[in-house]
């Protein structure tokens, strides 16, 4: 779903109290602050509409999409083909005359739970342990940001849609004693169940801050206007009165009228009726079965649009949280300047937030050619950013370089010098085709690819959790909402060639769309290495070198007796770079598979560009090897 987010204020100059040396060195220890868990983790996140078909029965039909954005109920619908090509408009599109950007909102492609079921054995040897899920939840869009029904997942996502909808029926939706498990309800605590029993996390998407049209109050309110119990769920402006010539009008999530507002109120933070509805919902997913063992419940919540919903909600919504589960995981959307971002990652309030201040720092860095920022510039962005979260919150803050708000990484770097990226809301419109026919959507090349491989290095051993948006892993590429939403590329399938414009004009030159195996066995080395080395998740971080003529950026991780030391070479040219290091042992270099000796204290390296080298104590590589046997 789109996000108009605020827009972003340039960080300049350092606010730090203390000197920038001791701010460079930042330790980070285990603590009993929950949860701690999450320093351990790398994240998936899963569009679970897009990411895999497993279960072609219970593929959506047209009354599944009604109530969504472009409310066509007359053009023909059918299940999108999952490999065809991306901008091409199939038959059954054609025939509303429609273009490329109207019949997009349309396409269903079929994904489901039981795909995501039948590819955790993928991600387990990806060596994910952790997944957020985008909304599961009953809605008729795509995204399902406009949920009809948060205590339901949607049928269309389990077995049995028809017999779902039935069981719906016999239930009063606003009270939770007459709730019952649907087929998808079940279907889901069963991809709980799978998930843990792998040792991987789940968290899903938490959206209090608005509701969908469908939803059972809302629909009440528009029958019943005045007369509606429901009224106060919702910002009313005014109800459609004959008499006083008025019409129905209420407030929308930033104006979109399919995501109506719940009410707040300064006591509360939220009216009664959706914040007791939203507290039933947390308790039916964190806690299923309701005998106060929360296993069998969801890990945490990632929460949509945090910044539009009062503090004073979330802390009574975290301490509901805390009691079901004290090592629940919480992460806010907030997309604002550090020093605003602070006030969400408070001891009563959330665990972190998704990283979008560390994705534009980085963009800045690794992305930007001719706006590139100077590594020293870097350097004090990342300071910046780890002073002000914390030494709690900063290892377990989302390191994300892309997400389904986002355009793919990999289209970022194919666009390097357009807008502003802390200008989010011009860059917002900037990275979508629709707003700017110049954004480009070709393949990316071999260079494009280097660079992301240079920026995997630096995301799986900078402090924080990685995340992984489905498919960067395989070299997945698009522009923003909806091309960042692509249905995944799978290693079995054959995909057709991205050979039209969404104009419908014929590309200069088809690109192929296959699954880059090499990235991904790339990025799987990475994962398990990182996972495997307690420095990476748990160890301190201080700054060796910072170079701005070479473009060098050197830092290590250590804990206890294993050390971590890292060097980034973002210049088109090599470059050498000396480093400071114990004598007379033997480094390996988890990039390039070469065994480095040192003799002296400090020891010379090569690095080509748009590359890094990763050193680890040979004796402590064995150990580790052995550990794993």
């Amino acid at each position: 779903m789109p996000r108009y987010s605020p827009v972003f204020l340039v960080i300049i100059g350092c606010l730090l109290a203390f000197s920038a040396t001791a701010q460079r060195k930042t330790k980070y220890f285990s603590s009993a602050n929950d949860p701690d868990w999450a320093r351990k983790v790398v994240w998936y996140q899963i569009f679970p509409e897009r990411f895999a078909n497993g279960d072609t029965k219970n593929d959506p039909v047209l009354a599944d999409i009604l109530g969504a954005y472009p409310h066509d109920s007359i053009s023909e619908f059918k299940t999108h083909p999952w490999t065809s090509d991306w901008y091409e408009l199939q038959p059954y599109e054609l025939q509303n005359g429609k273009g490329f950007w109207y019949n997009v909102q349309r396409r269903r492609y079929g994904g489901d739970l039981q795909g995501i079921l039948n590819k955790l054995d993928y991600l387990d040897d990806l060596g994910i342990n952790a997944i957020y899920l985008n909304p599961i939840f009953l809605a008729p869009s795509s995204h399902k940001y406009d949920a009809a029904s948060l205590h339901h997942v949607d049928p269309s996502f389990g077995p049995d849609p028809l017999g779902d909808r039935l069981t719906m029926l016999t239930e009063t939706p606003e009270n939770p004693k007459t709730w019952v498990f649907t087929k998808a309800d079940m279907l889901f605590l069963k991809l709980i169940k799978e998930c843990h029993r792998r040792k991987i996390y789940l968290i899903i998407d938490g959206v209090f801050n608005h509701i969908g049209i469908n939803s059972f109050a809302f629909k009440d309110v528009q029958k019943n206007q005045e007369a509606s119990k429901f009224k106060d769920w919702f910002t009313i402006k005014s109800f459609e009165n004959k008499a006083k010539g008025t019409k129905f009008e209420y407030q929308g999530w930033f104006g979109v009228k399919e995501l109506p507002e719940f009410h707040e109120d300064p006591i509360n933070g939220m009216a009664k009726g959706p914040h007791d509805y939203i507290f039933a919902v947390t308790k039916r997913w964190m806690d299923p079965d309701g005998d106060g063992d929360p296993s069998d419940g969801v890990d945490g919540w990632r929460l949509d649009v945090a910044f539009c919903v009062s503090h004073v909600f979330w802390k009574s919504w975290h301490r509901l949280v805390r009691s079901i589960n004290p090592s629940a995981y919480t992460v806010a959307e907030v997309v604002q300047v550090p020093e605003l971002e602070k006030a969400y990652i408070a001891p009563d309030e959330f665990s972190a937030t998704m990283n979008y201040n560390w994705l534009m720092a980085c963009n800045e860095y690794f992305v930007a050619d001719k706006k590139r920022i100077r590594t020293s510039q870097f350097d004090n962005l990342l300071v910046n950013m780890r002073y002000l979260m914390g030494e709690k919150a900063s290892p377990k803050m989302q390191n994300l370089y892309g997400s389904h708000d986002t355009n793919r990484m990999l289209s970022a770097i194919v666009n390097r010098d357009g807008e502003k990226i802390r200008d989010w809301a011009a860059y917002f419109g900037w990275s979508q085709v629709e707003k700017n026919a110049l954004f480009n959507t070709r393949k990316p090349n071999q260079g494009d690819r280097v660079i992301q491989k240079m920026m995997a290095i630096f995301q799986m051993t900078y402090i924080g959790a990685p995340m992984i948006y489905y498919g960067d892993e395989v070299g997945m590429w698009g522009a923003n909402d909806p091309d960042s939403r692509k249905p995944m590329v799978w290693a079995d399938k054959t995909y057709a060639n991205e050979a039209k414009m969404p104009d419908q004009t014929s590309r200069e030159r088809a690109d192929k769309v296959a699954a880059d195996d090499a990235m991904r066995t790339f990025y799987r080395r990475l994962i398990k290495f990182r996972m495997s080395h307690d420095a990476l998740t748990l160890g301190d971080y201080k700054v060796a070198l910072v170079d701005d003529e070479k473009q060098l950026y050197g830092y290590s991780r250590t804990y206890k007796d294993e050390a971590v030391y890292i060097v980034l070479n973002n210049s088109n040219e090599p470059q050498i770079a000396t480093l400071k290091l114990p004598k007379n042992q033997s480094y390996l270099d988890l990039v390039s598979g070469e065994v480095y000796e040192t003799q002296y204290e400090t020891r010379q390296f090569t690095i080509s560009a748009k590359n890094g080298i990763v050193l680890i104590r040979q004796v402590v590589e064995e150990k580790a090897k052995k550990g794993a046997k």
